[in-house]
């Protein structure tokens, strides 16, 4: 049995995605595409504990939870806020922060909102996801208010991220974004290996944390002016932490990140990503209460909007 479908528009998920029941049948079709398999005694047959939400096997007992190994497991909230929440993460152009979220669905705590919003980051990385290749631009840029000393590289205060750009027929084709502690050769040629594809072309500019993608089995190209796509990357990533967060703090800045990198490199097919955010393609939990916050709440802010008093809102 293949994966069901996805509805085209807001009108049909709405209509297909009404009720607990159709979220939870599809679930199932979606974890099972070939039939439920007990995961303990390997039988095929079992009963629905409808109260429970719970597969159960008719040969040993064992119960299996429909919602186990995906970001929704355990959850207080409705299935159909999950399903929600997903669709706008995927679909909607310009993101979603977690205060128009909480306007959106009426939820009466913010902390809510949040959890959720992360809980679905957390599923846009695949642990074994392939490397890019062919041409590709790399560079550094810097996340942060308006900080003393230096710019550029001497800049203090700040997050570093470092990005990669394939570039298919002098066009953008996939993305890779990480924060990192600095730039010196180790920590530059560690991202380039774990993101792109040895043999490949890298153009940088003439930063000298690059010297050593020529041994490590890339064709460095010192070229400053082209690096336009990359350049194009970092501007299009700050105006969506401003226009969209209007605050981002670093120490969940990564998650935004990823987020960013998921959305950029399925813009042509946004609802394909609809599983994978709730996880039904992988066994992907989300971070705990304790990983969101534990870090001090009122952490410094990445980004910091232009007008303070609009504050941080994700």
């Amino acid at each position: 049995m293949p994966r069901p479908d996805f509805p085209k528009n807001i009108f049909e998920f709405q209509k297909r995605f009404s009720t607990e029941e159709a979220c939870l049948e599809f679930l199932i079709q979606s974890r099972w595409t070939e039939g439920f398999i007990c995961p303990k005694c390997g039988h095929n047959e079992y009963y629905w504990m409808k109260e429970r939400k719970l597969l159960q096997c008719q040969k040993c007992r064992h119960q299996t939870s429909v919602t186990a190994g995906t970001v929704m497991h355990r959850t207080k909230q409705p299935l159909t806020l999950w399903f929600y929440a997903a669709y706008l993460v995927t679909t909607h152009t310009p993101g979603m922060s977690a205060l128009q979220f909480q306007r959106q669905v009426g939820l009466s705590n913010y902390e809510t909102a949040f959890g959720i919003l992360h809980k679905l980051r957390s599923g846009m990385v695949s642990q074994g996801r392939g490397r890019i290749s062919g041409v590709i631009q790399a560079d550094e840029t810097y996340i942060g208010g308006a900080q003393p000393g230096l710019r550029g590289r001497g800049a203090s205060g700040k997050v570093i991220v470092v990005g990669a750009a394939e570039i298919r027929g002098n066009r953008l084709f996939r993305i890779r974004l990480r924060i990192i502690p600095n730039v010196n050769s180790q920590t530059l040629t560690n991202f380039v290996k774990e993101s792109v594809v040895e043999g490949s072309t890298v153009i940088t500019d003439d930063w000298k944390g690059y010297n050593y993608l020529q041994p490590a089995g890339y064709n460095r190209v010192i070229d400053d002016s082209a690096l336009g796509n990359i350049h194009k990357v970092f501007s299009n990533l700050k105006m969506w932490l401003i226009g969209t967060h209007h605050g981002v703090s670093p120490q969940h800045l990564q998650a935004y990140l990823n987020e960013y990198t998921f959305r950029f490199n399925r813009r042509v097919t946004p609802m394909a990503a609809f599983q994978t955010v709730l996880g039904l393609r992988t066994q992907r939990l989300g971070p705990t209460y304790e990983e969101l916050y534990g870090i001090a709440k009122h952490s410094k802010l990445a980004w910091v909007h232009p007008n303070p008093k609009k504050g941080m809102r994700s």
